[in-house]
């Protein structure tokens, strides 16, 4: 059993009960892969623990996975499997594969936000590839997907993921799951990707816009948004939003923030043409 390497961020999940846990929220149906083939995608498959109960459901699985030494241990474990299929590589530097409609993984909690913006995609760009994606993470990462307004770990991010898809914590984590135990604890996440039930008129003006509004939490919104919108305007599309004047943040939900989003872009595009209308007419 070979050690797990600090450089790649393994920690071998031991515990079998979370394995099965794992399963149960990827809702696999062994009848259905008996009908059409079910294709699961592993990343950071490790010594193939996860991937052996994945295969005994009868899906097929591709596992992308960076350690060479692990590698050669997979192929040695799952030569008689004919539904394994392996690919050796940074899935961070390798085109999403085109069959799976599934996530299942164990990732390296050190890449879970670049992971997860491959899988999920952005606001401009959303990734609809996978029905579902069940993730181990670190616990602190999942609060903050979950998170809800006026709570420390509420951001970005938190509102990226909930315009993207819908997230439930299914359960955490003990490090004592864990060979060698992780200094944090840890919590299974599903996500399940589907189109935002209230688009932004302008995804990337509304991804700009949280991004710069959480850049300097501790600001109201009046001078955090200083750089993209005159304070002036900012101020009427609050109070025509009947949002406090004052507000900070992470005290707008994500209705409030895309209502935002959009008033602020009809005030810019208004301002700015009357601005090239003036120039035109001297």
């Amino acid at each position: 059993m070979p050690y797990p390497r600090k450089r790649f961020g393994q920690h071998w999940l031991k515990d079998a009960s979370v394995h099965e846990t794992i399963l149960r929220a990827a809702n696999l149906d062994p009848a259905q892969a008996g009908v059409d083939p079910i294709w699961v995608l592993e990343i950071g498959p490790g010594t193939g623990q996860l991937t052996q109960r994945l295969l005994t459901r009868g899906v097929q699985v591709l596992a992308v996975e960076i350690d060479r030494d692990l590698c050669r241990l997979l192929h040695k474990r799952f030569a008689d499997q004919p539904h394994f299929h392996l690919v050796e590589g940074d899935f961070l530097r390798l085109p999403l594969p085109k069959e799976p409609r599934l996530l299942v993984a164990n990732i390296p909690y050190n890449l879970t936000s670049p992971i997860l913006e491959k899988v999920l995609g952005s606001p401009a760009h959303p990734v609809q590839q996978f029905e579902r994606i069940v993730l181990l993470v670190q616990k602190e990462l999942a609060e903050r997907l979950q998170a809800t307004p006026g709570s420390k770990a509420y951001g970005a991010m938190s509102l990226r993921t909930r315009y993207l898809a819908e997230c439930e914590l299914i359960c955490t984590v003990p490090r004592s799951a864990f060979k060698p135990s992780p200094k944090v604890e840890s919590a299974v996440i599903r996500l399940s990707p589907r189109p935002a039930p209230t688009p932004a008129r302008d995804p990337r003006w509304f991804n700009q816009l949280i991004q710069q509004g959480f850049s300097t939490r501790r600001k109201k919104l009046l001078n955090a948004l200083q750089g993209l919108v005159e304070r002036e305007l900012l101020s009427a599309a609050l109070t025509q939003l009947n949002l406090n004047p004052d507000a900070r943040a992470e005290e707008l939900d994500l209705p409030d923030w895309l209502a935002l989003s959009d008033l602020l872009l009809d005030e810019v595009e208004r301002t700015t043409l009357a601005h090239c209308q003036g120039e035109e007419s001297r």
